[in-house]
């Protein structure tokens, strides 16, 4: 006996029914993965910007200029943060841009810029009970650096 065309279209109904669960916690936790590579790699992108800023100054010199163009993409520390959640705390002062010499004819000096403590926040903390992160939703990520070779 074969089956009507209504009674395929009930089965059809509840399989997908079935399955929409997965597909919405596979999209979700897909765009969170995505929008934080995002973001780490804007902050990564910046912190090597700030470097190479700093190898052409004189060491000790533009620290400001420098964490306004990590977290704020322009050395006027104008605009909003590149990234949600990057801040001025996150490139403190005292520890950001290190400078380093090598070396004995010719000295290799070179610039270290670090952001530290960047947390990325998820718009979903959980989806389904499935928890992306912490409980809050946040993961946070080790210290970026960037160094550079200051010209002679």
């Amino acid at each position: 006996m074969k089956p009507s065309r209504r009674a395929q279209q009930g089965v059809a109904l509840v399989e997908l029914a079935l399955i929409i669960p997965l597909l919405l916690l596979l999209t979700f936790i897909t765009t969170e993965f995505g929008r934080a590579m995002y973001e780490y790699n804007a902050v990564v992108k910046s912190t090597r910007d700030a470097v190479r800023y700093m190898s052409v100054q004189t060491p000790g010199t533009k620290i400001t200029e420098a964490r306004n163009l990590v977290v704020y993409g322009n050395t006027a520390g104008t605009g909003s943060p590149l990234a949600r959640g990057l801040s001025l705390s996150n490139v403190p002062a005292g520890t950001c841009c290190t400078w380093q010499s090598a070396g004995a004819a010719p000295i290799i000096t070179t610039v270290t810029i670090r952001v530290s403590g960047y947390t990325f926040h998820s718009m979903f903390p959980s989806v389904m009970g499935v928890v992306f992160a912490d409980a809050n939703g946040n993961i946070a990520f080790s210290d970026i650096t960037a160094s550079m070779r200051a010209p002679s």
